[in-house]
Formats: C-alpha cells, sequence, structure tokens
C-alpha cells in the first residue's frame, strides 16, 4: 500500500475549502473561517517543506509546526461547529481526520526525538 502523507494534508485543506465555502459568512464565522483556512493550509504547505528540508534540525522543526497547525485547526473546526450546527456531521468528519493526523505528526515527532 502507498502512503502519501503529502496527498493526505492536501486532500484534508480541500475538503476544509469545499466545507468554508457552503458556510455563511456573518460577523462569527467570518473569523473562524479565516483562522480555520490558515491553519488548516498550513499543515500540508509545512509538511512538503518538511520532505524537502535542508537538514534533520529543519525537518524537525517543520514536522513541530504541523503538530502546531493541526492542533490549532482543531480547535477552530470545534468552534465553527458550534457556530454552525447544521455543518456538524461535516465538521465532525474534518475533526476526525485533523485527529488523525494528530496521531501521525505525533508519532514522526516522538521517533525523531528518540534518534
Amino acid at each position: 500500500m502507498n502512503y502519501d502523507l503529502e496527498e493526505r494534508t492536501k486532500k484534508f485543506s480541500k475538503n476544509i475549502i469545499d466545507l468554508l465555502k457552503r458556510i455563511k459568512k456573518d460577523e462569527i464565522n467570518k473569523n473562524l473561517i479565516f483562522q480555520l483556512i490558515k491553519s488548516s493550509t498550513s499543515v500540508g504547505a509545512n509538511y512538503c517543506e518538511a520532505n524537502r528540508a535542508s537538514s534533520k534540525k529543519d525537518f524537525k522543526n517543520k514536522i513541530f509546526i504541523c503538530r502546531k497547525e493541526i492542533q490549532e485547526t482543531k480547535y477552530w473546526i470545534e468552534l465553527l461547529s458550534r457556530s454552525n450546527p447544521e455543518t456538524e456531521e461535516d465538521l465532525r468528519k474534518l475533526w476526525k481526520e485533523s485527529h488523525e493526523l494528530t496521531l501521525i505528526f505525533n508519532k514522526i515527532s516522538t521517533t525523531l526525538n528518540k534518534k
């Protein structure tokens, strides 16, 4: 089985974008959408950068940023779900994927710290 985390994080970002296009742009949602789009798309971008890192230290730093951004993404998804109960099921799926990505990046970080 070919497992491509770059593709998975990109697909995650695209799924976030697709959902956010459907959410009403009121005063509460505007900031939540802005924050969520920044953090969720940053995960994949930083993972791509990690894979092209110039050193092990650079790689570890980018993975740390991925961990931080995916945790932040989970936070914004929860808040957006609160303000948009009609999209709760879709957001629950995205939260589940963000949780799985959190576990993956935590595992990568743990492995790196053992070396």
